[in-house]
């Protein structure tokens, strides 16, 4: 008895909308004939009565069988929930995965406008993990932004390049649109700084204005590979001659999906990307997760030789997202054991972004990148080449604080992503993969790019480099520097708990020169990992 009282007032709530629809549409029918009027409200409830119909029928949601008509709210809710989050109840420093500080920074610096704030700090400065860098009583005069460069190219390069502290880091013509990809040039040409390319190959777009680039090479070998995917070295050392073409970048992994290889959903994939890249038309081009022309550490020394040759002698080095440490450590092994040295190295964090990847791998695969960038560092260091080579990092970098902090604890200069896609007019909207990003800016779909308007996102582009630049000029200033080169882990510190706070150069191990390749009177992490790695193979030697 008991369930048949509590039966009837669910089935009435669970179809009451549903029923009245109908019961309306008979109403205004009966309307319509007796006085000719009320079509519309007719035609309205009519065709939500259709819909309640076809949803008792329908056998794919459960929701919508048990609740007709109603039941589609929710499927609304949660097709804008995330609009309504980031707009209505994201909090200001919620990172998901930038905060709408963050966000806003970028917007001020990129249109010109004041990017100061008034009050005081919104941040917990007694929180832990809480970041700040020391300032000097003798400040120095503001350093010219304009000289923040560095040398790239060690004694094997013969057409070394002076690069920016800050450039553009890879993004490919695929994933993000011709016009997106048009804007970051032009603005990377106006203020004087590096675009890469990304895995995608250098397409018409890139080299419509000129600006320099670094030219990634990944597994899929697009641009210059054959029919069967594989290297083609003669393709290679077409497109490298180009004058715009400044490094080669060959890419083993991306912070975001390591060791998995790139993603290019098939409905993205238009005749014209077919063509730049080398691969069908409106299928999934999926790179693989490993390169075919080398499969150890000394075969990947010989093939970065051989692009370093076929390029004319540009600096030539590789990006990866750390894994296993001494997969790592026998790449430097072979460094020493074949002396042929890269000319730099992109650290890539697991935090850092991409337009497609499995949730698991985005969440738990890979080294962050502070982390990432210090192991590099101390296994150059205590290899003894460090002096040889340069250090780029990328990974969820937007201020010039963040800039600060990577260049504190071993970088040499530092690539950004999202902080340019933000530039260009990047709204978070989270439809990177589904080529309906609203502002053009990640989409292949001609009328969305429209929106994008080339020469104005480009200066907004070279704004936001410039004005970044400016306020890292001024940190530096403070701090009683007068180049990013000079920073050091002392000159940042960190809260680790309510009442203490360390240097990071407390905080960290930083191995000294050469240190790795003596006997070590200690055992430690580095000279325990390093023990385990091997030129010859990748694999781990046994315990």
């Amino acid at each position: 008895m008991a369930d048949k009282t509590f039966a009837m007032p669910s089935i009435l709530n669970r179809y009451f909308i549903f029923a009245a629809c109908l019961l309306l549409a008979l109403v205004f029918l009966t309307l319509v004939i007796a006085t000719g009027r009320g079509f519309l409200p007719l035609a309205i409830f009519a065709a939500l009565g259709l819909i309640g119909i076809r949803d008792l029928i329908q056998t794919r949601h459960a929701i919508l069988r048990n609740y007709p008509v109603i039941g589609h709210m929710r499927y609304l809710f949660e097709e804008v929930r995330p609009e309504l989050r980031q707009y209505l109840f994201e909090d200001d420093r919620d990172e998901v995965p930038f905060s709408r500080t963050q966000r806003s920074l970028v917007y001020q610096r990129a249109k010109n406008e004041p990017d100061q704030r008034p009050f005081g700090t919104l941040l917990d400065v007694y929180g832990e993990r809480y970041e700040f860098m020391g300032h000097s009583v003798r400040p120095v005069p503001v350093p010219d932004p304009a000289s923040f460069r560095v040398p790239i190219g060690n004694e094997q390069c013969d057409q070394p390049y002076d690069a920016s502290v800050l450039n553009i880091s890879a993004m490919s013509f695929g994933a993000l649109s011709a016009a997106a990809i048009r804007a970051l040039n032009k603005g990377a040409r106006e203020g004087g700084f590096a675009h890469d390319t990304g895995e995608g190959s250098i397409s018409p777009y890139h080299e419509e204005f000129g600006g320099d680039l670094v030219w990634q090479v990944a597994s899929g070998y697009f641009g210059c590979r054959k029919d069967d995917g594989s290297f083609d070295p003669d393709k290679f050392a077409a497109r490298a001659a180009s004058p715009q073409v400044k490094m080669i970048e060959l890419k083993l992994s991306q912070g975001a999906k390591p060791g998995h290889g790139g993603i290019l959903p098939g409905h993205k994939v238009s005749a014209e990307i077919a063509r730049v890249r080398g691969i069908p038309e409106g299928r999934d081009c999926i790179s693989p997760a490993r390169h075919s022309s080398f499969d150890t550490p000394l075969g990947m020394m010989r093939f970065l030789a051989e692009l370093r040759r076929l390029s004319g002698g540009k600096p030539v080095g590789f990006k990866l997202a750390l894994g296993h440490p001494w997969e790592f450590m026998s790449i430097v092994k072979a460094m020493l054991a074949t002396g042929i040295v890269p000319d730099f190295i992109v650290v890539d964090g697991a935090e850092g972004g991409t337009g497609a990847a499995p949730v698991e791998f985005t969440d738990h695969i890979g080294i962050p990148m502070h982390e990432g960038l210090l192991l590099v560092h101390n296994t150059l260091v205590g290899a003894g080449l460090r002096p040889q080579v340069k250090i780029g990092v990328a990974g969820k970098v937007i201020s010039a604080f963040d800039i600060a902090s990577c260049l504190a604890t071993g970088a040499d200069w530092v690539n950004m992503a999202r902080g340019f896609m933000f530039a260009i007019g990047c709204v978070q909207s989270l439809s990177c993969h589904t080529n309906t990003c609203p502002t053009g800016v990640a989409t292949q779909d001609p009328l969305r790019q429209r929106s994008l308007v080339v020469a104005d996102k480009a200066e907004r582009v070279a704004a936001f480099h410039r004005h970044t630049l400016a306020a890292l000029a001024e940190m530096l200033a403070a701090a009683g520097l007068s180049h990013p080169a000079q920073l050091a882990p002392h000159h940042l510190a960190r809260r680790v708990t309510p009442t203490e706070i360390r240097l990071l150069s407390q905080l960290h191990v930083f191995l000294k020169p050469g240190e790795l390749l003596e006997p070590a009177a200690k055992e430690g992490f580095y000279q325990t990992v390093w023990a385990r790695a091997q030129a010859e193979s990748f694999d781990a030697l046994p315990v």
